[in-house]
């Protein structure tokens, strides 16, 4: 099979896209890909290092408080529609993918004009503005929650779960012991991206003092900016990092996960079933974590504390409760298998054979 796929801005986006490289090699091992990317976003330095054809176009999302840039965001989009026409047409791929982003606006409407089959997949929630956009451009539509369908032609949508997910399984599981974890405790893991979050990380900075004493323990990964404002809080039961190569190894180790709630993120907790306290990141577009997180907590399948509500010691009396109260615990683990798809990558694949014929 010849692919090219499209997917940027944030590790979100991209490794989606890369679990699905994978699969397809999985499956077809013969496969050739070509990755379409931004010039300046960090798929530019991610995508290479898999050995990975890369070529990239200059194009930029919508600016909704400086609208005078959009002139140059249109400018863009004619420019991108033109290089994509050059790139697809001799690459003549089977099937173009888009795994959201703004760079895939034009990458799949080209295709689309083009006469090329194309699929594109919605991680979040709600979808964001170039899979609005793409809607009536693409054959079919992968979505990772069940409340995405409603936002898609009912012809067009499947439920496909995040093929992350499908990558999160396979994994092989951290020793608690590299982090110099103790076996026989229950495990807190508080991570809030590789770039930390400066609000989140100031309220830790006052209040780990909260968790000394306690029976569990706590693995707190602050983000690499942020890493030197922790270097003196020292309690036997805490242990703080910068940053943990392929996270997904000690959740596997987890009991309790404190977390944004970035779409990526959810998948791996709802396919490790690890029941988390969500505090969403209230400066993304159109407040999509916080939606993310609702889709869980509303379903009873995790806690939500609102950034703006991180005061006192209201973390540590959540992270209590949940562990007080066992039958709490084991009704969010229960329905996290609500949200459950083991075979996402899969899926998506055979949607793709599909199109492909």
């Amino acid at each position: 099979m010849r692919v090219i796929i499209s997917a940027g801005g944030t590790g979100g986006h991209i490794y989606p896209a890369l679990a699905i490289i994978n699969k397809i090699k999985d499956m077809e091992p013969n496969s050739e890909f070509l990755y379409i990317g931004t010039h300046n976003r960090m798929e530019k330095d991610i995508i290479p290092n898999y050995n990975i054809p890369f070529k990239t176009i200059e194009i930029y999302g919508f600016n909704r408080k400086k609208l005078l840039k959009n002139f140059k965001t249109i400018y863009c989009f004619i420019k991108s529609y033109k290089a994509c026409k050059k790139i697809i047409k001799e690459f003549d791929p089977d099937i173009v993918i888009g795994v959201g982003g703004y760079v895939t606006a034009p990458v799949i409407y080209t295709a689309h004009k083009l006469g090329y089959k194309t699929f594109i997949h919605e991680q979040n929630s709600i979808p964001g503005a170039s899979n609005k956009f793409l809607t009536k451009c693409v054959d079919r539509i992968g979505v990772s929650l069940k409340n995405s369908i409603n936002y898609f032609p009912k012809d067009k949508v499947i439920f496909t779960g995040n093929p992350c997910s499908e990558n999160a399984i396979k994994v092989k599981s951290a020793s608690k012991s590299e982090f110099a974890l103790t076996n026989n405790k229950k495990l807190v893991l508080i991570v809030m991206g590789s770039l930390g979050a400066s609000k989140v990380n100031e309220y830790l900075i006052n209040h780990l003092k909260d968790f000394k004493n306690k029976e569990y323990e706590l693995l707190v990964v602050t983000g690499k900016q942020d890493y030197d404002k922790f270097k003196n809080i020292k309690f036997k039961n805490i242990k703080i990092v910068p940053y943990i190569e392929n996270m997904t190894r000690i959740m596997k180790k987890t009991d309790l996960m404190v977390s944004r709630a970035g779409a990526s993120t959810l998948s791996e907790i709802i396919a490790l079933n690890i029941p988390s306290i969500l505090i969403p990141s209230p400066y993304v577009p159109n407040n999509h974590q916080l939606k993310n997180a609702l889709d869980l907590v509303n379903n009873k399948a995790g806690i939500l504390i609102e950034e703006k509500d991180l005061k006192d010691n209201i973390l540590e009396k959540e992270i209590d409760n949940i562990f007080k109260d066992n039958k709490q615990y084991d009704i969010i683990k229960k329905n996290l298998d609500d949200f459950k798809v083991d075979n996402s990558a899969t899926i998506i694949y055979n949607e793709i054979k599909k199109l492909v014929g």
